[in-house]
């Protein structure tokens, strides 16, 4: 199992780096966690365009989705090969509203659906291609759902956008590697339900066994470096900084 860091900044792109968008890839199959502002670009660094099998939605905020719409204009008016077919997107309840909704200017109110199969997440375990997952709902002011992806006898798991929760620590218990936001800073943000700051990840990782830390989503105008610190601080483990185009091998 392969993971490509395609973009982690966090809220907004940075100078170094698109929105939150992670791909995944074993067997030939190539599964994208989220697809936030800029993503969509970057994604065209790793792999042709239309290489994608699915797509796994967290939640709808615009740092984690917004360049569907852009993906939507790529796939629905391709001229050469004809449409696409519709691929998996796996998405909260609403997903092909709220992206028609964005996109303002679609053919018709089912023009989504025509290149975009939106599957609604629950909580639970399923296949993805060659991939068991595993999500869970985890803790933001919108529907929001963490995944755990295994192959091979390895297994990833990233967070999303949440706030400190159980569920968190089910899906990262004794992962090879762990994806973790860290948007805001120890001592500084406190607000319960949204976002966490490096130690809350740190805690998180050292609850669960986790193998390996990589803290992700951390916006431009958060020290990664001291959340990394703070992480560092309560997890004994390999950790560091997501970076846009690292590659980490399963």
């Amino acid at each position: 199992m392969k993971l490509t860091v395609v973009g982690c900044s966090g809220s907004f792109p940075s100078a170094e780096s698109a929105c939150s968008s992670y791909l995944v890839e074993a067997d030939g199959f190539r599964l994208l966690l989220d697809m936030g502002n800029g993503a969509l670009g970057e994604l065209q660094r790793h792999i042709g365009l239309y290489d994608l099998d699915a797509i796994f939605l967290s939640h709808l905020h615009a740092d984690h989705c917004i360049d569907m719409c852009g993906y939507f204009v790529a796939r629905y008016y391709r001229h050469e090969g004809g449409r696409c077919p519709a691929i998996p997107v796996y998405a909260p309840d609403g997903a092909e509203q709220r992206l028609t909704t964005a996109y303002a200017d679609t053919p018709s109110d089912k023009s989504m659906s025509e290149v975009f199969d939106f599957r609604t997440l629950t909580s639970g375990s399923f296949d993805i291609g060659p991939f068991r997952v595993r999500t869970e709902k985890v803790s933001h002011p919108v529907e929001a759902y963490g995944i755990r992806v295994e192959h091979g006898g390895k297994s990833l798991a990233y967070s999303g956008d949440t706030g400190v929760c159980d569920g968190l620590d089910t899906l990262a218990a004794g992962a090879d590697l762990f994806l973790c936001e860290a948007s805001f800073t120890y001592g500084k943000e406190d607000i319960p339900g949204l976002h966490l700051n490096g130690r809350e990840a740190g805690a998180h990782a050292a609850r669960a066994g986790a193998g390996r830390l990589v803290l992700t989503h951390i916006p431009p105008w958060t020290d990664g470096e001291r959340n990394l610190a703070d992480a560092r601080a309560v997890y004994d483990g390999p950790s560091e900084l997501a970076r846009a185009g690292a590659v980490y091998e399963l």
